[in-house]
This record gives C-alpha cells, sequence and structure tokens, in this order.
C-alpha cells in the first residue's frame, strides 16, 4: 500500500515539473508581449488616404519595399485618411499608417474628434514631409481670400479626414467659424469633381504639394490657391504649434506666383504591440530605399528629419534606427 502511495506521489510531482516547465519556456520565448519578442505578423496592412491624395500612391511604393525588406506580404489601403486611420489602428484594421501630427496627438490625448476615445496603441516611426494646406478653387470664382469664402459652398475634407479641424482652425483665425460657409464633406476627387462641375465653390486639401487631384484640376481650369497671409500664420502658429509657415511654390498647378500657406506634418505610425524587430526593419527598409518611391514627395522625406515635430512616442524598434544613425529631434 505505501509503494503504490509512494508511485502515485511520484507521478503526480513529475506531472507538476513538467507543467511548470512548459509554463516557463512560454514566459521565457517572450511572445506576443509586443515587445522585443513579438511575433513576426505575415501580412500587414498601411492604411493611407484618397486616391486623389499623398498618401496613397505614397503608401504603394512603401508597401512594396516593406513586402520585399521584411518578406511580409504588405498592401496599402485607401481610407478616409488621418482621423480614420487612428480609428482603425485602435480597432485593430491596420498595422501601419499615414497621419498627420496634430491629428495623431489629438488620437493620444483624447482631445477634439478623439474626445472620450483617447487611441493608446500607436507609436510613431517618424515624420514624413510638409502636409500643405491648400485653399483651392478657380480663377473665375472670384475668391481671392478666406474671408470670401464666407456664404460659398467649401468642402473641408472626407469624413475622417485631418482636414476638417484644418479647415476649422484657419477660419477660426480669420474670425469665421464652420457655420459662416456652406460646409460640403467631400473627398480630395469629389472637391475636384464639385469644382469642375460648379456644384461647390472651393475646396481645403491638406497634403503634399503638388496633390493629385488638384494637379488633374489644373489641367482643365485656372487653379487659384487662397493665401494664408503671414498674420494669419503666425496667429494659428501661436495657438497651435503643430503648424509651420510654408507655401505652393510657382509652377505648382501652373500658377504664376508662389503662394504663402501653412503646413502640418505628414507622418507614419505603426500599432505599438508590433515588436521592435518588426518595426525596425519597416523603419530601415522605408527610409533607406527612397529612391525606389517616383513620387516627387519622396526628395522631401529625409532619415535626419524624422524626429522632428512626431508629438507622440516613438516606436523603440523605431528610435533603434535613428539611435543607430546617430539621428535625434531637432531642438
Amino acid at each position: 500500500m505505501k509503494r503504490k502511495s509512494f508511485l502515485l506521489v511520484t507521478i503526480l510531482m513529475l506531472a507538476l515539473s513538467m507543467v511548470l516547465a512548459a509554463c516557463g519556456g512560454k514566459e521565457e520565448d517572450g511572445k506576443g508581449d509586443g515587445g522585443k519578442g513579438g511575433e513576426k505578423p505575415k501580412f500587414m496592412s498601411i492604411l493611407t488616404g484618397g486616391t486623389g491624395g499623398t498618401y496613397f500612391p505614397l503608401g504603394g511604393s512603401f508597401a512594396k519595399i516593406v513586402s520585399d525588406a521584411t518578406g511580409i506580404e504588405t498592401n496599402a489601403e485607401t481610407t478616409g485618411a488621418s482621423a480614420e486611420n487612428m480609428q482603425s489602428i485602435k480597432d485593430e484594421k491596420g498595422e501601419i499608417a499615414f497621419t498627420q501630427t496634430d491629428i495623431a496627438s489629438y488620437a493620444t490625448e483624447g482631445k477634439l474628434m478623439f474626445e472620450g476615445n483617447a487611441i493608446d496603441n500607436i507609436k510613431a516611426i517618424g515624420t514624413l514631409y510638409p502636409e500643405t494646406i491648400q485653399i483651392v478653387t478657380t480663377e473665375k470664382s472670384g475668391i481671392k481670400s478666406v474671408e470670401d469664402l464666407k456664404g460659398k459652398k467649401v468642402s473641408i475634407g472626407a469624413p475622417g479626414s485631418g482636414t476638417a479641424a484644418n479647415a476649422e482652425q484657419i477660419l477660426e483665425v480669420h474670425g469665421m467659424k464652420l457655420k459662416d460657409i456652406k460646409k460640403q464633406d467631400l473627398s480630395f476627387d469629389e472637391s475636384v469633381t464639385g469644382i469642375k462641375d460648379g456644384t461647390i465653390d472651393a475646396a481645403f486639401v491638406t497634403a503634399g504639394a503638388p496633390t493629385a487631384a488638384v494637379e488633374e484640376l489644373s489641367a482643365t481650369e485656372k487653379v487659384f490657391i487662397v493665401p494664408v497671409e503671414a498674420d494669419k500664420a503666425d496667429a494659428l502658429i501661436e495657438k497651435y504649434p503643430y503648424y509651420t509657415k510654408d507655401e505652393v511654390p510657382s509652377g505648382t498647378y501652373k500658377l504664376g506666383s508662389t503662394v504663402p500657406t501653412v503646413a502640418v506634418q505628414a507622418m507614419l505610425v505603426v500599432k505599438s504591440d508590433l515588436s521592435d524587430e518588426v518595426v525596425y526593419d519597416i523603419t530601415k527598409s522605408i527610409f533607406e530605399n527612397l529612391d525606389k518611391v517616383q513620387h516627387a514627395k519622396a526628395k522631401q522625406i529625409k532619415p535626419e528629419n524624422a524626429l522632428n515635430g512626431v508629438g507622440i512616442d516613438v516606436h523603440p524598434g523605431a528610435q533603434k534606427y535613428f539611435d543607430e544613425k546617430g539621428i535625434k529631434a531637432a531642438e
């Protein structure tokens, strides 16, 4: 009887030790922790914007670069752009996303369109290029200033985009509100169609210039970009520091002279639980293969500027790449 009891206890202790060893092994492999040991995904989506903007063509180039460099099948998806992309990352509908720096800040802080809905699972890869706020109309519209938009049918961008916040803030420094215009919520392509057929008078377009949709408009119409004059730009920057002064150069859209305006920054963000290794590879592949990107904006993307104006936490994997290159944010 005692011998049987001893054997039973021995078997139970052996079984218990095997279970504990297995648990210990799972803990040590570090998988699924969203950090250094996270698993390598088989597929990733890059959330971009509308087909008439800058995010979508850039996203297509980035997707191929990342696929080739990492072996992870990566596709670019058309979306409603910045704000929608932040929500989609929260909802785990994508792994990488384009956004504006101001929208990323609103998302992580739970402000404006994210009030009561802060996004806590995004980290930055880095900034890319200025997102120029272009107030687009035609010479025949007679609109020459922001104040001239009063009472006009004006598109402020697709629902879920960051352009609406830019429009509201620019109107604000000119003593106006959204109720002072006949607001339309249209994508860049829809805005261009509306301007062409006369159903709207003007459109806010926040995108790298030149923007495909506006270039298309300039092929058939004399485009006019409404200026944001220096004093208004200064007032805007004082209240909303993520803006910078910018301009639409002469010759763009066949313009006869340079137009002063303002800009925010375009940036790339990732799901925070992607492993350091994967995000390091994504960051390295993009910033070291910009020569393979055909879009004109690629010339403005420089790794040495990628930490300037980020505004949210940088993913450790991306930070590792910048540290290796000796890149720091400008003071």
